[in-house]
């Protein structure tokens, strides 16, 4: 479980989120909705250590994520809107091999792990394929990939589906649809729902870094600041 509790982040001056408290359960597929600049990705940030609240606990599992950072970040598994931030390495089996490899995983379950997350977003023919050759839609599925192999507790997503082309938005909603079913939590960070809407327990509108809405999965709104995200 990941819980927030009454967290405020100010960056350069602007206060980014205004005590924000949210408790994603495990197993959770949730939608964080709301236009740009709205918090949505600072908040997320903060699950695993990557923005440090000003005020306010991040918990993960129970446990404070500046306790034990190792833990969250292996507990929450980031995908970043940009492939650029998180790719690391030359070719696309090794990259998606970094993040096993340093859990110190043997080479077979390395390779399992790497066979299985390229198989989940369609680059399995592309194992051997250099990053610089890839298209912005392969290197986006090979970011998604890349914590796929983690195997982590908790999967956020910020824009996955940015430069994706219709069969890669299907394999990779079909891989997030069967990740919820096998009790994973779900985070797509999103400013249009629509594409996950249907795969969603709940989705949690952001404006000016605060919760301005709360929508359960039979379209019962709490707090409705905001109409309809979409």
């Amino acid at each position: 479980m990941i819980d927030v509790d009454a967290v405020t982040v100010d960056r350069g001056g602007v206060r980014a989120l205004d005590d924000v408290s949210l408790t994603v359960p495990d197993g959770e597929f949730l939608i964080l909705a709301g236009a740009n600049g709205a918090g949505k990705t600072t908040l997320v940030r903060t699950f695993n250590g990557l923005v440090t609240p000003d005020s306010g606990t991040v918990r993960v599992n129970g446990t404070p994520v500046e306790a034990d950072l190792l833990a969250a970040r292996r507990a929450v598994g980031m995908v970043f809107q940009h492939p650029r931030d998180q790719i690391v390495a030359a070719t696309v089996a090794a990259d998606v091999a970094f993040g096993p490899e340093n859990l110190g995983l043997d080479r077979e379950a390395i390779d399992e792990r790497v066979d299985d997350a390229l198989e989940a977003v369609g680059l399995s023919d592309r194992r051997d394929a250099r990053v610089d050759e890839l298209s912005g839609g392969q290197r986006q599925r090979l970011a998604i990939a890349g914590a796929l192999a983690m195997r982590p507790s908790h999967l956020v997503l910020d824009e996955p589906f940015t430069g994706l082309d219709a069969a890669a938005r299907r394999s990779v909603r079909s891989r997030l649809e069967a990740l919820h079913d096998e009790g994973t939590s779900v985070v797509v960070v999103t400013h249009d729902p629509r594409s996950v809407r249907d795969l969603a327990d709940r989705s949690v509108v952001l404006a000016d870094g605060e919760i301005a809405a709360v929508e359960d999965d039979d379209r019962d709104i709490d707090r409705p600041i905001l109409g309809d995200p979409e």
